[in-house]
């Protein structure tokens, strides 16, 4: 269950400052319907990840313990490096006109898809026996920083110091990927 804690915490550090709260918290302003954001929220990150857990399991079979040490340092080190630059304000899908679900659901899956933690989530599913926990311990930590967000709303969410601890979450990753990257080639 290391994959489990290992994706949680990372999508959780990942997810502050990052647009997909960001959009949760103003859909939750506008639809004044937090509960359905962060539910629709949930299905749209378990998604992502699940598909980034069908991606680990196609890959998986091809590498060697090491490639995927690698794979995951790269991950870590691309997630460092997105962190350090500001996050730009999401669409605020306000010409979107099929309701509070659908609108959280498929703008958050839009944000979910492609993000840098689905390959955090991927690389670590694709080292694990059980690459489900990757998905589910991403979920989770992500929830659990949009639902901070929704109850924020925009404007409190955009007061908290994002700036700041993207960089500190930046340092954490890019030390990170560089271990195991490090670890991968066998220099460490």
């Amino acid at each position: 269950m290391d994959v489990l804690m290992a994706a949680l915490v990372v999508a959780a550090l990942a997810q502050i400052g990052d647009r997909t709260a960001w959009l949760a918290a103003i859909l939750a302003d506008r639809y004044r319907r937090p509960g359905i954001v962060i539910a629709m929220a949930g299905v749209a990150l378990a998604a992502a990840g699940a598909l980034a857990v069908i991606a680990a399991m196609l890959v998986a079979p091809m590498l060697s313990p090491r490639a995927r040490d690698v794979l995951l340092g790269l991950a870590l080190l691309l997630q460092g490096g997105g962190a350090l630059f500001p996050a730009k304000a999401p669409a605020r899908l306000t010409g979107w006109r099929i309701g509070v679900a659908l609108t959280s659901l498929l703008g958050l899956f839009i944000l979910a898809f492609g993000d840098g933690i689905q390959f955090v989530v991927m690389a670590l599913a694709a080292r694990s026996p059980l690459p489900w926990a990757a998905a589910l311990g991403s979920t989770i930590g992500s929830l659990a920083v949009v639902a901070v967000a929704v109850t924020l709303g925009e404007a409190g969410w955009q007061r908290l110091p994002l700036a700041r601890i993207r960089l500190v979450v930046a340092v954490m990753m890019l030390v990170a990927g560089l271990v195991m990257g490090l670890r991968g080639v066998g220099l460490i």
